[in-house]
């Protein structure tokens, strides 16, 4: 092949040129929007394309909402009415790289998508903007002009993509609501080891900064594993029992049979290993708080003397004739529906009211998807000190597969999986914390076939991912839709899981 023109290798230098002088003058935005604006407007215009659209993503995972897009050449309504290919969208983000076709049409890779077959798409010119993970998209459709895109043309969008991606980022750091939204909280109160920058996390600590000073009943509700005795603590730690004790109970792992001489202390005769008189937690937590972890488990006896005790301070000792103060404040919790427990006559109405005072719900990790890359920093670090292991950090890969992963048992559940992904890692001498340390396949540890449910959870989320894709003909804004998550969600999972069409 003959080498280019002097005029033609000229013009390429002279559109590099003309390129970096506009990257620059846009380095100068300091509004996201026009931003946009202007950056489509130079890629489509250096590309000669007909269409563009250019995407950025929040890592935060607020929703669709929390997204910024721009249009060129066609409306938001068409973008969300499949004007482009969004199949090829989701490619180019999962896999990190550029995807370039002369016509969509009649390429194998993506003449089957609907949007495709619909809109007769033709030239696409796709890239990321940004990698590990990247921060958005640039997708160019059509030619003003005839033929495909061109290598140069290719050369040229990836050069804007990796120009734009940090001026991007430092604008949706800015914009995406920082300082974090638990720093009004954290002024206030003190939360050692209490990590989480989330919009929802930040919702319940303002509500702890509320509740702690008033010396009254808290009802902690939310599925198992989310905190909430930590979440007990804290209240107690910042208000004015602090420096009392915190005596912790968990009312599901005490015997039904001793469970009243447990809270209250029994006189010597009162049952038959009552052979001495003995102090119930309820003394013990005298001038303090009392924590009753999975209170929806308490029997039909020992619910009417906890109301007793929140009605009148006072309550009888098993064999007791005769009453007891007790200054303590109660802080109750539950992983269970006790207005269900109510229904079904297992759980006293009267008791639920004189429980939740001040009802709080301790969300799930599901609703705090942004804490888990800085939670399974945390427990790693934890579990080295603990264990005595040399100093690990995951992987950038280890944490996008965390965020990507369903935790159905919460906080408890990563930290476990965090602890054990450490020992593997410090066993076979790593230097970090790597995906297949978290989600290590016990059939190959043991030589079994066995799974674990978190493993059979993510093979389930896979499959279930994969049949979405598939059957929205990979129009991810649909799956997202569909399956009620946030879109930027459906990109990680679709590289964690290394879904490909």
């Amino acid at each position: 092949m003959a080498d280019p023109s002097p005029n033609v290798a000229f013009d390429q230098i002279r559109r590099e040129r003309d390129l970096y002088r506009r990257l620059l003058a846009l380095g100068e935005q300091t509004e996201l929007r026009p931003l946009l604006a202007e950056a489509l407007r130079l890629a489509v215009e250096i590309t000669g394309a007909r269409l563009g659209y250019l995407e950025l993503l929040d890592d935060r995972e607020r929703g669709p909402q929390a997204q910024w897009s721009m249009t060129h050449g066609t409306t938001q309504d068409a973008i969300d009415g499949s004007a482009v290919s969004q199949g090829i969208v989701a490619e180019a983000l999962a896999k990190e790289q550029t995807i370039m076709t002369p016509s969509a049409l009649e390429d194998t890779r993506f003449q089957a998508r609907e949007s495709v077959r619909i809109r007769r798409i033709e030239a696409v010119l796709c890239c990321p903007i940004g990698s590990d993970p990247p921060v958005g998209v640039l997708y160019l459709q059509g030619r003003s002009g005839a033929g495909p895109f061109s290598e140069q043309d290719r050369l040229l969008a990836e050069l804007f993509a990796r120009q734009l991606a940090p001026i991007a980022h430092r604008l949706l750091v800015r914009d995406r609501g920082t300082p974090d939204p638990t720093q009004p909280a954290r002024t206030q109160l003190r939360l050692d080891k209490v990590i989480g920058r989330s919009d929802a996390f930040g919702v319940l600590l303002r509500q702890v900064a509320l509740i702690a000073p008033l010396d009254v009943s808290v009802l902690l509700t939310g599925p198992s594993g989310t905190g909430k005795s930590q979440i007990a603590r804290v209240i107690h730690d910042n208000g004015p029992r602090g420096r009392h004790p915190f005596i912790d109970v968990n009312c599901a792992a005490l015997p039904e049979t001793l469970i009243e001489s447990e809270l209250f202390g029994a006189l010597p005769g009162a049952h038959s290993t009552a052979t001495r008189k003995i102090e119930g937690k309820v003394a013990a937590a005298e001038g303090g708080t009392l924590f009753l972890d999975e209170v929806g488990e308490l029997s039909p006896s020992a619910q009417a003397k906890l109301l007793q005790l929140l009605q009148s301070k006072e309550y009888f000792p098993l064999g007791g004739t005769r009453a007891l103060h007790a200054d303590v404040r109660i802080i109750a919790a539950t992983n269970l529906d006790l207005r269900q427990a109510v229904a079904e006559k297992r759980f006293r109405q009267d008791l639920l009211y004189r429980l939740q005072v001040l009802p709080m719900h301790v969300p799930p990790l599901a609703q705090r998807r942004s804490d888990i890359g800085p939670l399974t920093t945390f427990f790693c670090a934890e579990a080295c000190r603990r264990h005595g292991l040399p100093a690990l950090e995951p992987s950038t890969a280890a944490l996008r597969a965390a965020e990507a992963a369903e935790w159905p048992g919460n906080v408890r559940q990563l930290a476990h999986a965090v602890e054990a992904g450490a020992i593997r890692a410090a066993g076979e001498g790593a230097k970090r914390l790597e995906r297949h340390h978290l989600f290590a396949d016990p059939a190959g540890l043991a030589g079994a076939e066995a799974l674990t449910f978190q493993e059979a959870t993510r093979r389930f989320q896979a499959g279930f991912l994969r049949d979405a894709l598939v059957a929205a003909d990979w129009n991810v804004m649909d799956v997202a839709q569909r399956l009620d998550l946030a879109r930027s969600h459906v990109y990680n999972l679709i590289k964690a899981f290394g879904l490909t069409r």
